[in-house]
């Protein structure tokens, strides 16, 4: 783990002075590694926190992720960037999930150190404004919201970095994601406006009800535990401009096959007292429900989870995900019934 950091260690200060650029074949990851922090995990989410709230960034929920056998711990932040709504704000509402900026921190190693990552907001808008007419200035505006990010992680203890982590793409490949390799017809070899799937509709006039609707199901749902997907835990609702809001969900369920999943193959950094390394891909959660208004109707939706677990979890490999074909169904259908449910 150690080796593989050190190779890719830049300095902060180098990383914001270079100019922002990526070479066709270049793999991007849609983690980034940002930080390895030298105090507590603790004390890695106080001096982060603080660092956060004088930034420019906003921070609308943290959540502790519900690691199995709570041998890692791990903590997942929610934020937005104003500047980079403010560019986003003439693109489609259906491309929202892009804005919204994820940060974990967690812990790993025998050490059970603390390291901060984040859900590359660069590669997120190659997948989302990949037929936008304003792409270029969309992928400058993301790389200027991953920037915020750094300067803000830069100032807690430890060691900043850029270390692009599983899974890597090129840009081409995220452009017309559709999931990989073999695995594609898992996903219906859908791009994520096909993988948008309607929940439910109504007319345009009725979105904020919509909107409260939801959050209310959501709200009196019961969550069951990590054996059963039953039950969303709602962690937050961003109301990014009048026609599109975020609501963030998760559950014991998704928490712990996210990383089980993730962690099933994989050898580095897996040890008896680290047993569990995919908690690094914790910055994937929470997953999305949108509520946009397009023309004369309101639309409650959400994400095939297959082409979602494959944009964040393909370096787990094809035998992972054949061997849980049935964990994204579960998902995705208890998602449906909880909103579906009278509140």
């Amino acid at each position: 783990m150690k080796a593989r950091i050190c190779m890719a260690v830049v300095t902060i200060a180098a990383l914001l002075s270079a100019p922002f650029s990526f070479a066709a074949d270049d793999e991007i990851g849609i983690f980034e590694l940002v930080h390895a922090s030298s105090v507590s995990f603790e004390e890695t989410n106080g001096a982060l926190e603080t660092a956060l709230a004088d930034s420019p960034l906003v921070l609308h929920a943290t959540h502790d992720v519900r690691v199995p056998e709570d041998r890692h711990r791990a903590r997942v932040y929610v934020l937005t960037s104003p500047t980079y709504a403010a560019a986003a704000a003439g693109e489609p509402a259906r491309t929202i999930s892009a804005q919204v900026l994820r940060v974990a921190v967690y812990t790993q190693g025998d050490s059970q150190a603390a390291y901060i990552n984040m859900a590359n907001p660069v590669a997120h808008a190659m997948v989302f404004y990949a037929n936008s007419s304003n792409y270029d200035d969309m992928i400058a505006a993301a790389n200027s919201a991953a920037d915020e990010i750094r300067e803000a992680v830069a100032t807690v203890p430890g060691k900043s970095m850029s270390v692009q982590s599983e899974p890597r793409r090129s840009e081409k490949h995220y452009r017309k994601f559709k999931g990989d390799g073999p695995a594609r017809m898992m996903a219906k070899f859908r791009t994520f406006e096909k993988s948008q799937l309607v929940i439910s509709e109504a007319d345009a006039a009725s979105f904020a009800d919509v909107v409260d609707r939801v959050e209310s199901a959501l709200s009196a749902s019961t969550i069951a535990g990590a054996d059963d997907s039953k039950g969303w835990e709602p962690v937050t609702t961003i109301r990014l401009r009048e026609d599109a809001v975020y609501i963030g969900v998760t559950n014991p369920y998704i928490e712990d096959k996210m990383v089980r999943i993730n962690s099933r193959f994989r050898k580095d950094g897996k040890s008896e007292r680290s047993p569990y390394p995919g908690v690094d891909h914790v910055t994937a959660l929470p997953t999305d429900i949108l509520v946009v208004r397009e023309g004369d109707r309101t639309l409650v939706l959400h994400y095939g989870q297959m082409w979602r677990m494959q944009l964040y979890f393909w370096d787990s490999g094809y035998r992972a995900f054949t061997a849980n074909v049935g964990v994204p169904g579960n998902i995705a259908n208890s998602i449906e019934d909880t909103i579906n449910q009278s509140p």
